[in-house]
Formats: C-alpha cells, sequence, structure tokens
C-alpha cells in the first residue's frame, strides 16, 4: 500500500489505476476511521451490553481451549477404558484438527450466510453433539466421529468469534476486547489441563458442554452485529444493534454512517481469488503468512500439547499429572504477559524471544530422553523433562501463539485479506493434524529424534524472523507494505 498518487480511481481505464485503486480506497477509509475516532472516544454510552456480548462470544473461545485440551490428561484413562491402539488414538486426537480445518474454511460463508450469531448458534450445536458422542462412546467409530464434530464446531468458531468482537466493539476498545478470545481460548485449554486430573474423561467431555449452553442462553440477550446487518441491507436493524451495545443515550448516527460507507466501498473492491496471492506484488507476504503458520505447528505445539501427560510418564514420572497442573497454572499469565508486550516491545523482538525459549525447551526436553537411553543421570531425567516442558509451553504462549494471527491480518491488503486468510488457515491447520497424528509414532521411534525435530524448526523460525518478517509495530498498512515489497 505504499502507492500515493493522485489518480482518479473511478474508471478504471487503465491496469495501473486497477492495482492502485485498493491501496488508495484502504488509506481513504483508514484516514477517516482515524479522524472519526477521536470524536468517538468522547461520546458518552454505556458498555454494559458491549461486555456482555463479548463474554457471551468468549465462552466459544473457551469451548476451543478445551476441545484441544481434553486429550492431554486422559490418554492413559481412554485407552486403558476403551482397549484403544496407539493408532487409534492418535487418530482421535488429530481428527479433530481435521474436523477444525473443515470448519474455517467454511465458516466464512456460513457467518455471511446466518449472521455472526447464527454461526456461533450452528457452531455450538455441533460441539454439544460431538461431546455427547464423546461421552457415550464405546469404540472408536462414535468416539471418532464426535472429536471430529467438535473440532468442526470449533473451526467455525475460530472464525467467527473474533470478527464478531471487531465488528461490535468501538476502535479505541477493539484491540483490548479482541486480545480476551486468546485468552479464553487459552484458559479453556488450562481448566481442561486441570480438571482432566481430577475427574474421569467421560465427565470431563460434560464438562464441555457447559460453554456451549451458556453461549446458547447468552445470544437470546445480544444483539447481531451491526455490520453484518447493514451488509446484508438491514439498515434499521444495525442502528437498532448500535444503540444497544453504545447505549440508550449514544448517538450512533455517525458510526452507522461510517459503516454504511465502509460496506459501500468494500464492496466497490476487485474480489481476490487464491491464485492472485501469488502475484509479485502480494508474494513476500504470503511467504510471511504462510511461513510462520508453519514454523508455528512444526514447532511441535500440538503433539506436546495433545500428549503432554503420557510424555511426562515416558520420562520416567510415575503420573503425568503433576506436570499437567503446573502447565495450566503458566498458561494464562504468560499468555497476559504476551498480550502486553505485543504493543509495547513489537511483534518481531516477540516472535524472536518466543521461538528462542521453544527450541530451548524442546532441547531440554530432547536431552532428558537422551539422558534416560543412555541411563545417566537418571535422577534428574523427569525433572529436566518437566522443565523443558514447562520452558517450551510458556515460551509459546508468550509470543508463537498470538503474533503469528496478528502479522496476517497486517501484512495483506485489505482487498486480498478474504483469500490470504483462507490459504494460511489451511496451512495451520494441516500442520496441526500433520504434528498431532505422527507425534505418538514420533515417540515410540525416538523421544530424543522427536524433540530434536522440533528444536529444529524452532531454530529455523528465529532465522525466518530475523532475516524476513518485518516489524508492523506502530505502522499503517500503507507502511507496512512498503517495507514488505521494499
Amino acid at each position: 500500500m505504499a502507492m500515493n498518487q493522485c489518480k482518479d480511481i473511478e474508471n478504471g481505464e487503465s491496469k495501473l489505476e486497477d492495482l492502485e485503486k485498493p491501496f488508495l480506497v484502504h488509506k481513504k477509509i483508514a484516514e477517516y476511521e482515524d479522524v472519526k475516532a477521536n470524536e468517538r472516544d468522547d461520546e458518552s454510552g454505556s458498555i454494559g451490553m458491549l461486555l456482555l456480548s463479548t463474554f457471551v462470544a468468549v465462552c466459544g473461545s473457551f469451548e476451543f481451549g478445551t476441545c484441544v485440551g481434553f486429550s492431554a490428561p486422559t490418554q492413559s484413562a481412554m485407552r486403558e477404558d476403551l482397549s484403544l491402539t496407539l493408532a487409534e488414538y492418535s487418530m482421535f486426537g488429530s481428527i479433530l484438527t481435521i474436523g477444525a480445518m473443515i470448519g474455517a474454511i467454511t465458516s466464512g460463508r456460513i457467518a455471511d450466510f446466518l449472521g455472526r450469531k447464527g454461526a456461533m448458534r450452528m457452531s455450538a450445536g455441533f460441539c454439544i453433539t460431538g461431546w455427547l458422542a464423546v461421552y457415550f462412546s464405546m469404540g472408536t467409530l462414535p468416539l471418532d466421529i464426535g472429536r471430529f464434530f467438535t473440532g468442526y464446531g470449533i473451526g467455525i468458531f475460530s472464525y467467527v468469534i473474533p470478527i464478531f468482537i471487531a465488528e461490535i466493539a468501538p476502535k479505541n476498545l477493539r484491540g483490548g476486547l479482541t486480545t480476551i478470545n486468546q485468552l479464553m481460548i487459552v484458559c479453556g485449554s488450562s481448566f481442561a489441563f486441570l480438571i482432566g486430573t481430577m475427574i474421569t474423561w467421560r465427565t470431563l467431555a460434560l464438562t464441555g458442554l457447559v460453554p456451549c449452553i451458556v453461549l446458547l442462553v447468552g445470544l437470546f440477550f445480544i444483539p447481531e452485529s451491526p455490520r453484518w446487518l447493514a451488509k446484508v441491507g438491514l439498515v434499521k436493524e444495525s442502528e437498532i444493534a448500535l444503540s444497544r451495545l453504545r447505549g440508550k443515550d449514544a448517538d450512533v448516527s455517525r458510526e452507522s454512517a461510517e459503516i454504511q460507507v465502509y460496506i459501500e466501498t468494500l464492496q466497490s473492491l476487485p474480489k481476490a481469488r487464491i491464485l492472485d496471492l501469488f502475484d509479485s506484488r502480494h508474494i513476500r507476504s504470503v511467504i510471511i503468512g504462510v511461513g510462520l503458520m508453519v514454523f508455528q505447528q512444526f514447532g511441535g505445539i500440538n503433539g506436546i500439547g495433545f500428549y503432554v501427560s503420557e510424555t511426562f510418564v515416558a520420562a520416567g514420572l510415575s503420573s503425568g499429572k503433576i506436570g499437567t497442573v503446573a502447565i495450566a497454572l503458566i498458561q494464562v499469565p504468560i499468555t497476559l504477559i504476551g498480550a502486553i508486550l505485543m504493543d509495547k516491545s513489537g511483534r518481531r523482538p516477540l516472535l524472536m524471544v518466543s521461538a528462542t525459549g521453544t527450541f530451548l525447551g524442546c532441547f531440554l526436553t530432547g536431552i532428558s530422553f537422551f539422558l534416560k537411553d543412555q541411563n545417566l543421570f537418571i535422577r534428574w531425567v523427569p525433572f529436566v523433562a518437566v522443565s523443558g516442558v514447562l520452558i517450551y509451553m510458556a515460551s509459546f504462549s508468550i509470543g508463537m501463539g498470538a503474533v503469528p494471527w496478528v502479522i496476517m491480518s497486517e501484512i495483506f491488503p485489505l482487498h486480498v485479506k478474504g483469500a490470504a486468510g483462507s490459504l494460511v488457515v489451511l496451512v495451520n491447520w494441516l500442520g496441526a493434524w500433520a504434528v498431532s497424528y505422527t507425534f505418538n509414532f514420533l515417540m515410540s521411534w525416538s523421544p530424543t529424534g522427536t524433540f530434536s525435530i522440533y528444536s529444529g524448526f524452532c531454530a529455523l523460525c528465529v532465522l525466518f524472523v530475523a532475516k524476513i518478517v518485518p516489524e508492523t509495530k506502530g505502522k499503517t498498512l500503507e507502511e507496512i507494505q512498503t517495507s514488505i515489497n521494499s
């Protein structure tokens, strides 16, 4: 978005003008929003409905976390109760990511057709069905179907919840409220890790119903996204929804007019396809976005996170409960610290520190298994393994978990964000499936080798960020595009 030429973008008579149009239009929108944001900050109004709406939405984020965290504390009990082989449990654990990948790919159309609330209702329905199938299952087929359904549900949640929060929040609160999404995912995962060490796996499956039920009930009391209502032509309903979100005494006419202008401008932009992303103007952004997702996943997060309890047992602990509880306790505060540092230290330093920490954690865990194989310092092996995994999880939570998604949202021009988002999400979930499915097989082959592979990807991530990823903190989208394409 580095083009500032004063040319006519309405006629589209030349290729150069067609290329410039999205950049100039987006710049015009950004400048207009910046001017109006200061005016909106001074408006009085209640944020009670805004906070309630955000709370209801992030119940889906919490559900996301419980689904991801379910397999870690339940592996040994489920394999024993249902006589599951290693391959069968690996399929159960990883099929969540296949469902999530399909859910994420279809979520955009679902959210546009049913609305943001309708998409959340549909997602909650899939999750409830999935958890009940897991609870009542006596064999692998219903178990896998249930896990797939919960995966599909959280795939929709992963798209629609951040979109809904961003669309209902005023600009001055949008960043903070959107951060709650990632925080609640971590809270849900930590909850599953913690509670799963105290109750049976079937009871843990039932706890997954709670956030879905709260979400479904709460949706009756909150408004639909004003931007979606305006997009489908329900202008009056959009203004009513805005009034509920901003407070009955707030003047929403200006914001409503801005939404209309924004939607009309978006509709005038050219529709991008996946192939358009490989144009020379966008190829570096694609490399950055896809590369960060590859390193995020192939650093081992879903393998380590899904099966952490059994990893501790393999390292020599009598039970994986202590290590699992420790992970549950550190994830939330570390994620909070990362959210605070993101806009203070910058994206690149946070990524590099995070990737370095995940490398160190994998390296230490690999060393612990090497010592065990060589029958050296056996008393220290469990301590080194737990320390390595804790360092890994804390380091991932502070940067590699959230920052790649933030950068992805910043590096693509407005008119290709939809296609780019689909590609990046597809790569992310494919990587998540590959790692979560192969982890147990790799551990059977060589625990030392497994963590050596992950540590190698973490080390490569540091180099990738240092050489290719630009700093996006405090820059306009136009400035980011200039730094990428220069």
